[in-house]
């Protein structure tokens, strides 16, 4: 065991010096905040100006040490957001009836993060594009539209990747 001492030595000064760290780990809330707020999020689709703030808030619980509260005023930081724009377009179509048989979803979204007292912005993602993908049946019996399930999916993606954002400082 004596032999592989210097290998073991030089591999954790190597991996101190080297600016590693663990994914989720970083932060880049100043220490005073213990409390967010996620106020609602105007949207053209109402799907997800419902859902969308649900899961972020979801997310940030499940990811971080904040805890989220109702009232923005009882809030160090107020998480806010805004749906710019939500546009649908056909991708794919059936070459017998012309009919599309895939369509998808790219939503425009704007987020930030200010601490209530100071007005202070700590993370801002000015221009976030997020796109989903659904199918349409090509029988008019059969048809379910399922542009509600895209969203609910967009917005859950959404929640993951603006936590991480934060998270990971970027």
């Amino acid at each position: 065991m004596n032999r592989f001492a210097p290998a073991l030595l030089a591999m954790a000064l190597a991996l101190a010096g080297c600016g590693y760290h663990i994914s989720g780990q970083g932060d880049l809330m100043p220490k005073s905040i213990h409390t967010i707020a996620v106020l609602p999020m105007p949207s053209p689709r109402y799907q997800l100006a419902r859902i969308l703030p649900t899961d972020i808030g979801r997310e940030l619980i499940s990811r971080t040490k904040y805890k989220l509260v109702g009232d923005s005023s009882q809030a160090d930081a107020i998480f806010s957001g805004h749906v710019v724009n939500v546009s649908n377009f056909p991708t794919v179509f059936d070459p017998v009836s012309g009919r599309a048989t895939s369509v998808q979803v790219v939503v425009t979204v704007q987020f930030a993060i200010t601490e209530r007292t100071t007005g202070k912005t700590l993370f801002s993602l000015p221009n976030m594009d997020v796109r989903e993908r659904y199918q349409i049946s090509t029988n008019p019996q059969q048809y379910f539209d399922e542009s509600g399930t895209a969203l609910a999916r967009l917005s859950k993606d959404v929640a993951q990747s603006v936590v991480s954002a934060m998270l990971e400082k970027f």
